[in-house]
């Protein structure tokens, strides 16, 4: 999220894309990365909406093993000193949105996708700082950026390395005919469209001589 977004658009977007089906989509957001030139505006609301999701909305986790898993996420943020604004650990398949601000690089959540209801809110100092951050990565699949200008928006999807980037949008999107795809850890290869039909398919090159021609020798 850069400096000029619309919050209330972003914090929407965000919480979508963090906490549908409790996070267990392959393009769920894992980390939320924010200016701190509108941090404190933005954060509060956003973790305002996460609270107000109903259980009925996100759903439960697959098994236990998610929870152990988050729960662990959660010790250790805390105990490397990030800060709670809802949610927290569960013990059952039920887990409520957590999110959890100030995170680090010495954090788990920082590099370990929660896969479940558990998002890590980063805040950074510039455009470069956060496209440092969102590239610090061994995951990329899908990323969004929130600006009220476009072209700037632009040129930031343009560097972060996913295979999916979307623009006021958040990370869970999908059409059938687009070419759907990461990069690094997320997989190599596309389906969908014609990218799908393309990974099936030989490229060949054939060529047809309709005249003598000179050759070296």
């Amino acid at each position: 999220m850069l400096d000029d977004a619309d919050i209330e658009q972003a914090a929407a977007g965000a919480v979508f894309g963090a906490f549908a089906n409790a996070g267990q989509i392959c393009m769920s957001t894992e980390r939320i990365i924010v200016d701190n030139a509108v941090a404190e505006a933005f954060i509060p609301l956003l973790a305002r909406r996460a609270a107000a999701l109903p259980a009925a909305l996100t759903g439960p986790v697959v098994d236990m093993n998610t929870i152990a898993r988050c729960n662990a996420l959660i010790d250790d943020a805390l105990a490397k000193g990030a800060r709670l604004l809802t949610g927290g650990k569960a013990n059952d398949t039920h887990m409520s949105p957590t999110l959890l601000d100030g995170v680090t690089r010495e954090m788990r959540l920082w590099r370990e996708e929660s896969f479940g209801p558990v998002k890590a809110i980063i805040r950074v100092h510039s455009e470069e700082e956060a496209l440092a951050v969102a590239n610090d990565s061994e995951y990329g699949l899908s990323a969004a950026v929130y600006s009220r200008d476009s072209a700037r928006a632009w040129n930031v999807a343009q560097r972060l390395h996913t295979g999916i980037c979307h623009i006021n949008g958040p990370t869970v999107h999908d059409e059938a005919q687009m070419p759907f795809g990461g990069c690094k850890a997320s997989g190599y290869g596309r389906f969908g469209g014609r990218a799908g039909i393309a990974e099936f398919t030989e490229l060949r090159w054939i060529t047809i001589q309709t005249q003598p021609r000179e050759l070296p020798f």
